[in-house]
């Protein structure tokens, strides 16, 4: 698609100047200018014109060529330049993709000083990490972040770009994508290949996590999706695989942005983060109210686990939203996951089916959680949880 003003026909009256959402156009000797690296392509100035003097049009002749498309990108998110855990995640995943696609895996990395934190990536499963490094990028923005991505996806043309469902990828992807022209299936919880078209399967909740969707993006490059945190299990370390570290310079202008950061202020709190807890203890409607939490707490205590909680209790103002395990909380994948007095509806079991082991406590002996659980108890959770917490202690020598 392109965009341009045909002067002949412009007046010079803002009105395009003060619809524009991105701040895109300005006027220079009465006539309207796009700054195309600003601009989205979204036609609310095209709408906006009264004199026609905005043309926005799509050349077919332009219509990527498909083949020309090889590899699996990841972007290697990082904060005070510790790459996040979920990179590792989608470096697993990505592995078993490239395997099918026959194509390799590459990583890339924005930030500042970043040079000594490269080789776990080339460890844990990328052929060729990306690197640009500038002080501009030392803490994530948006727009730079945006422009030297962009730049750097239409020079190598990678099939597969995959980021983290995180508060920075969901902020940059969406933004990349736009830019690109291309598809994005946000918050996947599965990813696979088609063996016969060999397009990227995107999986994800949808209708209120009642159904799975699988979407493709058959006619656009790159194939992009977002991934929720713990989905996937982290790809394992090999000291011994080899790769490439490759240094790529941008032009200032890219480095550029209309905002910049004040100040970090780190979230203080007291409470366990359960998607990193290895060990959760989560109740649900069977609670029946907040105070009985308690037992739950106790036992989580005795474990040094977390306490996690399912949509129904998180509803019924029971215990704080930031305890929300499914679809609309936090995905989890712990050692031990222990659901006390959930049912087991699909939003729920989205976010900790991946849990290493779940044991059920739950007196619905048909009750959809025992159908993923590992070990189920038939019980009553009020009489079965302290009893387990004493057993615990014994063990433990509490």
């Amino acid at each position: 698609m392109s965009i341009k003003i045909i002067t002949d026909k412009c007046t010079g009256c803002t009105l395009c100047v003060k619809i524009c959402p991105f701040g895109a156009i300005t006027m220079v000797s009465k006539k309207a200018v796009i700054d195309l690296d600003q601009c989205t392509l979204c036609g609310a100035c095209v709408d906006s014109c009264k004199f026609d003097a905005i043309e926005l049009k799509r050349d077919s002749s332009k219509t990527p060529n498909l083949e020309d498309y090889k590899g699996i990108w990841i972007f290697g998110e990082q904060k005070k330049g510790v790459i996040q855990s979920v990179v590792y995640e989608l470096l697993g995943k990505a592995q078993d993709l490239a395997k099918k696609l026959n194509t390799k895996v590459c990583c890339v990395v924005l930030g500042h000083n970043m040079k000594n934190n490269l080789k776990e990536l080339i460890h844990r499963g990328a052929d060729k990490v990306y690197v640009v490094d500038a002080p501009e990028l030392e803490n994530f923005l948006d727009e730079p972040y945006t422009k030297v991505l962009v730049n750097l996806l239409r020079k190598y043309r990678p099939e597969i770009f995959l980021c983290g469902a995180t508060f920075i990828g969901r902020s940059l992807v969406s933004r990349v994508a736009v830019k690109l022209h291309t598809g994005l299936t946000a918050d996947c919880t599965g990813l696979d290949i088609d063996e016969k078209e060999k397009f990227l399967l995107q999986t994800r909740p949808a209708f209120g996590g009642n159904i799975m969707a699988t979407i493709l993006s058959k006619n656009h490059r790159p194939q992009m999706a977002t991934v929720r945190h713990k989905v996937f299990k982290e790809a394992d370390v090999d000291t011994t695989r080899k790769g490439e570290v490759i240094e790529e310079t941008v032009s200032k202008t890219l480095l550029t942005s209309r905002t910049k950061l004040l100040d970090i202020v780190e979230e203080v709190t007291s409470t366990v983060n359960i998607a990193e807890a290895d060990i959760i203890v989560s109740g649900g409607r069977g609670m029946k109210s907040p105070e009985n939490f308690e037992i739950l707490e106790e036992l989580a205590k005795v474990l040094g686990g977390a306490v996690g909680a399912s949509r129904a209790a998180v509803d019924s103002d029971w215990i704080p939203y930031s305890h929300q395990v499914g679809q609309t909380g936090k995905t989890v994948c712990p050692k031990i996951y222990i659901a006390c007095g959930i049912s087991g509806q699909i939003q729920h079991l989205v976010g900790m089916q991946s849990a290493d082991i779940i044991i059920a406590i739950n007196q619905d002996s048909s009750a959809p959680i025992f159908t993923v659980a590992n070990y189920g108890i038939i019980g009553d959770l009020f009489k079965v949880v302290p009893l387990l917490t004493a057993k615990f202690k014994k063990a433990l020598n509490q």
